[in-house]
């Protein structure tokens, strides 16, 4: 179990405002990710991780679900950021690792293993021997949603976690990759929180879209890169296959220098 470092008094985690006064204390992403588990702000949300945690799934019986928040996943050192949606309830938010266990991860990580950026084609749980190389993934909203389907509020309760994510990477961070329209929405205002200059009017999504952002700081520039999102349905119906997926994944690595 992660260790979760105290934030102070005045931050509960039942608290709707814990995220945006817990997230900036985070002095590096390995913090942030021990905090982050801890957050109860969405009630919504909170009641629907534990109760899939707690009714599971019958192919899943025997596992302990995670039931928590579910922090991002790779070195605090990535030169490329993968944003998804949430975790899925009986995938990450039963592994404790972001998109693990379900469809969704099968297909990400097989292809970051054929661009040679994981170590193995397959992430099943937590201690699987799994390492990205210079990549980091992450989610917009980091607990399970009914549905699939965070509310906007949930999202914007959420943005705080993304944003400090974003600032503690700015040092090594080159490029990233958005799945799906609802992370590009969620991103934007994460990014220009971060301090990147995010163009007006802001840029659609799209798959294959790239936008370059510059830092508002005295900072190297970011390449934004949208995909559509790994999930099952885009997969099923060949809106996205592996080949589209690795195109994306593959422009992001070379403008990360990866």
């Amino acid at each position: 179990m992660r260790k979760v470092h105290p934030v102070g008094p005045s931050a509960a985690a039942e608290d709707p405002a814990f995220p945006a006064v817990a997230a900036p204390g985070a002095c590096d992403v390995s913090r942030l990710d021990a905090v982050m588990t801890s957050c109860r702000a969405c009630p919504r949300l909170v009641e629907w991780r534990e109760e899939a945690a707690r009714v599971k799934r019958n192919e899943f019986r025997d596992w302990e679900y995670w039931g928590r928040p579910v922090p991002g996943f790779g070195p605090d050192d990535a030169a490329l950021l993968i944003i998804g949606l949430a975790p899925a309830a009986h995938g990450g938010n039963r592994t404790g690792r972001i998109f693990t266990g379900d469809r969704s991860g099968d297909v990400l990580y097989a292809a970051l293993h054929t661009l040679g950026l994981a170590s193995q084609p397959t992430s099943t749980r937590l201690g699987d021997g799994l390492e990205l190389y210079g990549v980091r993934i992450t989610n917009p909203v980091h607990c399970a949603p009914p549905a699939n389907r965070p509310t906007t509020a949930e999202r914007d309760t959420c943005r705080p976690w993304l944003t400090r994510e974003l600032r503690l990477l700015r040092p090594t961070l080159r490029s990233i990759v958005v799945l799906g329209g609802f992370g590009w929405l969620a991103t934007l205002p994460a990014l220009e929180a971060a301090d990147w200059s995010v163009p007006r009017p802001r840029p659609v999504f799209g798959h294959g879209v790239r936008v370059n952002l510059q830092a508002t700081y005295a900072g190297t520039p970011l390449s934004l890169f949208g995909c559509y999102h790994v999930s099952p349905r885009n997969i099923s119906t060949r809106r996205l296959n592996p080949a589209m997926l690795r195109t994306v994944l593959r422009a992001a690595a070379d403008a990360a220098g990866l």
